[in-house]
């Protein structure tokens, strides 16, 4: 989802923006039949004064600030729904209108973090809230670049070591060059993959200073590590995050998730749509999507476009190239 401003307004002018979908069918399906899906938006949101009409691709949206804002947000729930499954209906509209009307969930923060984090968009609110529930062993983080999957999984797994819930946080991803070759880079195994760390880097030195992160680093607290250092432990109260799990084949998702000891979380995050494997071998990030669909302790959240924080660009290439690959 994209949205595209027409033109800056005050909270109180009448203004007007497209709700961009790049799929006709669920275009279709959002409006409803004969646009009944849209006209019960505008019946609800009547005193924003709110007019939705399918157009271009999109849906055109006029009303209040507030009225547009809540249309947005009850269209991207719905188009959410869609990609889970569902068929959405007059009653699934009104259970996105809802959770559109609805505060945004609360969420106290993380505990010693030298930056405090809040979610800024609905998305990252309900991911956060999966991560800071200590109940959940293990949790998938899916979505796009930009959306903060892997970010806000660091600062849960820093802010549970700060506060002594776990003794380690360790880190890994695989290696995988996207378009490079390791083979060619100089040095040791540890120096070549570093660079492909360095995200990871950048995260802690922002959530701890680089003080605290080298000194708990050098206490054997902290562990960035390619996957491949995995094998064949058994990492008990830590914190695991696994991310680029996209790159990950199915022996190596099945190794790191049975890694996980006791009184240890594990967080997996990535892209299914970026996936650089190569030979065409299969994700093993989608193949534990898929069968551990209902396990018990396993949850999954899926973020999207709507939930990019980065350059608003961003959300706009991904949505062009998921329309390239959809046709």
């Amino acid at each position: 989802m994209t949205v595209k401003r027409r033109k800056p307004a005050s909270s109180d002018a009448p203004i007007s923006r497209t709700y961009m979908v790049s799929n006709a069918a669920r275009l279709q399906d959002i409006c409803g039949p004969h646009h009944r899906h849209l006209q019960l938006l505008e019946t609800r949101l009547a005193d924003h004064g709110l007019r939705a009409e399918s157009q271009g691709g999109g849906i055109l949206l006029q009303g209040t600030a507030e009225g547009v804002s809540i249309a947005e947000a009850t269209l991207a729930e719905l188009e959410r729904r869609i990609r889970s499954g569902s068929v959405v209906n007059e009653m699934e509209v009104e259970g996105a209108l809802e959770a559109a009307l609805s505060p945004n969930q609360t969420f106290s923060g993380l505990a010693g973090l030298k930056k405090s984090i809040k979610p800024q968009t609905r998305g990252q609110a309900g991911y956060l809230d999966l991560l800071a529930n200590q109940n959940n062993a293990l949790v998938f983080g899916v979505g796009p670049a930009g959306t903060g999957k892997t970010f806000l999984a660091v600062a849960a797994g820093v802010a549970e070591l700060t506060a002594g819930i776990r003794q380690r946080l360790i880190v890994t991803r695989p290696a995988v060059e996207a378009g490079e070759k390791l083979g060619f880079l100089p040095g040791t195994l540890e120096e070549k993959v570093d660079p492909y760390m360095l995200p990871i880097w950048d995260s802690l030195r922002e959530l701890m200073g680089q003080e605290q992160m080298e000194r708990r680093m050098g206490r054997g607290e902290i562990e960035v590590a390619p996957l491949a250092f995995m094998r064949g432990r058994t990492l008990k109260n830590a914190f695991v995050i696994v991310d680029e799990a996209q790159n990950t084949t199915i022996p190596q998702m099945k190794m790191v998730l049975t890694r996980l000891g006791r009184d240890s979380r594990m967080v997996v995050t990535g892209d299914p749509g970026q996936v650089d494997l190569p030979g065409h071998q299969p994700s093993g990030m989608k193949h534990a999507l898929q069968i551990l669909e209902g396990v018990d302790g396993v949850k999954t959240h899926y973020l999207t476009a709507a939930d990019v924080v980065r350059h608003g660009l961003v959300s706009r290439i991904i949505d062009a190239y998921a329309a390239a690959e959809e046709t």
